[in-house]
C-alpha cells in the first residue's frame, strides 16, 4: 500500500513499496498488463483481508458515527471519479500522523491526524479524492505488477508498508493480543518494509501529479471546492517550515516537502475549474454507480462544499485518536487556553466526549444540554446525551432517549449499535432481547460490520440465544483478522449437540468459506494469530 503524505504523497502503498521506474506520461499506459496480473474477485479479497490485517494490529478506528460520514463523502466522490462502478470500502486509521492510502480492491484508508488537522471538509475531501484517482488510474495494479517481478507476496507489501508508515509516525498501537516482537509475521513484515525504504528513492513521481490532476476535477465534479486539495498542500508546506502544528511531522515530508510548483499547479488547476459554470453537480463521466448511497444522485446541483457534519466528525476524531480520556482533556484545556481562542460549539462536544470516557457524564450531559439548546435536533448531541445517561447508571432516561432517536431515525446505523451498546451494558435477558430487537434490521447489512457482529454476539448471548451468540463472536474474530481464532469457534460449535439441521449446515458453510482465507494468508506469508474471542 502506499502511504499518502498529502505532502509529497506516495502514490498507494504498494507503489511505494515496489515502484522504481517514472512514467513518462500523464495517462494510463494503454498496453500495460497491470490489470492481468490479478482478476478483479482475487483485488477484492487482497483489500479486504489487508482490512482485517489492519484491525488485528489494532490500528483501525471502527465507529459507527465517524463511518458513516466517511462513507458519505467518499462515495459522493467515487460517484463523481472517471470510474463511478468502482467499488469502494473507506475506513479510518486512528493513528495522529497525517497519512492517507489505497490499495488493492479501492480500499482507502485515512488517518486520523488527517482529520483533526484540516480546517474544512473540502481539504480532506481534496486528499479523498486524490486517493480515489490512484485507484481510478490504476496504479495501485501497477505497483502490484512490480512487486510480483520482485517476487514480494502482494498482501506481505502492503502491510509492510503501512507497518513502515506507523513506525515513522511514532509506533502502531498494538491489539490487545499482545506484542507482535518475535512474531514470524512482524519480521517478515520488518523485511518487507525494509525492501520498500530502499525502493522509496525511486518513487514514481508521476502518479502523483496524475493523481493531482485527476484527483481535483473529481473534488469539483463532487461539488466540494476544488481549493481544498492545494489548501492542504499549503498547511503541509508550513508544516514543513516549523513543526508547531501538534501533530508529528510525517517522516516524509523532511526528505520529500511538498514544492512550490505543485502548490502553484493544484493553485491554477482549482482556479480554472471554479470559474466553470457546471462546478457544483456530480456528473460522472460513466453511468450510475450501483454502489451510491440512495440520499446521493447522479447530477443533483444540491451538493456543494462540506458537510454540517465535519466540525463534530473532527472533535469525535481528536478524542478517540487520542491515547486516553485523560490525554482528551488536556489537549482541550490546551486548546481552550491557546493565546486568543475561542472554542466553537462542536469543541465543547468534543469536550463532552472526553468528560464521558473519563468518568464525568454528569458534567458531559450539563454541557451536551447546553448544546442542544443552540442546535437542537442536531444527532451527533442527541446521542452522546442517550450514551452520558447510560455511562452515568440513569438506565430508564438513557433507554427513553434512545427509543425516541430510533423512532425518529429507524434506518440510523449509528443510532442502533448505540442503543445497543448500552443495552449490552445492562447484562439482563430483557436488555439482551431488546437489543437483537433493535440490531436485526442490520442484519442483511452486517456480514462486514464487526461493530455490529460484536454488538449483535453481545445481545445474543444475553438473550440466551447462544448458538447466535457463537457464530457472530466467530465472525467478529475473522473481520478483526483473526481467521484461525474463527475457525476454532466454528469448530467448537459444531460439536455441540443441540444444533439443529440449518444451523449445522450454516456454521459448516462458513467454515468451509474461512479455510481458504487462512490458506492464502499463510501462502502470502502472513500467520494470523489465534486471540480470545472479542466479547468487550
Amino acid at each position: 500500500m502506499r502511504i499518502l503524505l498529502p505532502v509529497a504523497a506516495l502514490s498507494l502503498a504498494l507503489s511505494l513499496a515496489c515502484s522504481a521506474r517514472a512514467q513518462s506520461t500523464g495517462l494510463p499506459d494503454i498496453g500495460s498488463s497491470a490489470g492481468e496480473v490479478i482478476d478483479p474477485g482475487m483485488e477484492a479479497r487482497y483489500g479486504a483481508y489487508t482490512l482485517y490485517e489492519l484491525r488485528r494490529m489494532g490500528l483501525v478506528l471502527d465507529d459507527p458515527l465517524i463511518d458513516g460520514w466517511l462513507q458519505s463523502m467518499g462515495y459522493r466522490l467515487a460517484a463523481a471519479s472517471d470510474t463511478p462502478r468502482q467499488s469502494f470500502t473507506f475506513f479510518m486509521m486512528r493513528d495522529r500522523q497525517i497519512n492517507a492510502f489505497a490499495t488493492l480492491g479501492g480500499y482507502i484508508g485515512m488517518n486520523a491526524g488527517l482529520v483533526v488537522t484540516a480546517e474544512t471538509e473540502d481539504e480532506v475531501a481534496g486528499v479523498m479524492a486524490h486517493e480515489i484517482a490512484h485507484v481510478s488510474q490504476r496504479h495501485v495494479l501497477r505497483g502490484v505488477e512490480r512487486a510480483q517481478k520482485d517476487q514480494v507476496p502482494i498482501l506481505l507489501a502492503m502491510l509492510g508498508a503501512i507497518a513502515l508508515s506507523q513506525s515513522q509516525g511514532g509506533g502502531a498501537r498494538a491489539s490487545g493480543g499482545g506484542s507482535q516482537a518475535g512474531d514470524a509475521t512482524a519480521a517478515a513484515i520488518t523485511g518487507a518494509a525494509a525492501l520498500m525504504q530502499q525502493r522509496q528513492i525511486n518513487y514514481t513521481r508521476s502518479n502523483e501529479s496524475e493523481a493531482d490532476r485527476v484527483g481535483i476535477q473529481t473534488l469539483a465534479r463532487a461539488g466540494y471546492a476544488p481549493g481544498g486539495m492545494a489548501d492542504f498542500f499549503e498547511r503541509m508546506q508550513r508544516a514543513s517550515r516549523g513543526n508547531s502544528g501538534g501533530y508529528q511531522l510525517p517522516e516524509y515530508l523532511r526528505s520529500h516537502p511538498v514544492t512550490t510548483t505543485r502548490i502553484s499547479e493544484t493553485r491554477q488547476r482549482a482556479e480554472q475549474l471554479a470559474a466553470q459554470p457546471e462546478r457544483g453537480s456530480i456528473r460522472a463521466p460513466a453511468a450510475t454507480s450501483l454502489l451510491l448511497p440512495g440520499e446521493f444522485s447522479l447530477g443533483s446541483a444540491e451538493l456543494r462544499g462540506g458537510s454540517d457534519a465535519f466540525p463534530w466528525a473532527r472533535e469525535r476524531l481528536r478524542v478517540f485518536s487520542a491515547d486516553n480520556a485523560a490525554a482528551a482533556l488536556r489537549e482541550y484545556r490546551a486548546l481552550a487556553n491557546a493565546p486568543g481562542a475561542e472554542v466553537s460549539d462542536a469543541q465543547r462536544y468534543g469536550l463532552a466526549l472526553a468528560q464521558m470516557r473519563g468518568g464525568y457524564p454528569a458534567e458531559a450531559e450539563a454541557t451536551l444540554a447546553d448544546l442542544l439548546r443552540r442546535h437542537p435536533g442536531q444527532l451527533w448531541l442527541e446521542l452522546a446525551q442517550a450514551e452520558a445517561a447510560a455511562i452515568g447508571g440513569r438506565h430508564a432516561v438513557s433507554r427513553e432517549r434512545f427509543e425516541a432517536l430510533v423512532t425518529r431515525h429507524p434506518d440510523n446505523r449509528a443510532v442502533r449499535l448505540a442503543y445497543a451498546d448500552a443495552l449490552g451494558k445492562q447484562a439482563t435477558p430483557e436488555a439482551g432481547r431488546r437489543a437483537q430487537a433493535v440490531l436485526r434490521p442490520l442484519l442483511a447489512s452486517g456480514g462486514d460490520d464487526p461493530v455490529f457482529q460484536r454488538s449483535f454476539a453481545r445481545a445474543s448471548e444475553l438473550a440466551g440465544d447462544l448458538i447466535r451468540a457463537g457464530e457472530a463472536y466467530a465472525e467478529t474474530a475473522y473481520l478483526n483478522g483473526r481467521a484461525v481464532d474463527a475457525l476454532n469457534q466454528l469448530d467448537a460449535l459444531k460439536r455441540r449437540d443441540d444444533l439443529d439441521y440449518y444451523q449445522r449446515a450454516r456454521i459448516e458453510a462458513r467454515m468451509a468459506a474461512i479455510t481458504p482465507v487462512v490458506l492464502e494468508m499463510e501462502r502470502q506469508g502472513i500467520r494470523p494469530e489465534q486471540q480470545r474471542p472479542d466479547r468487550q
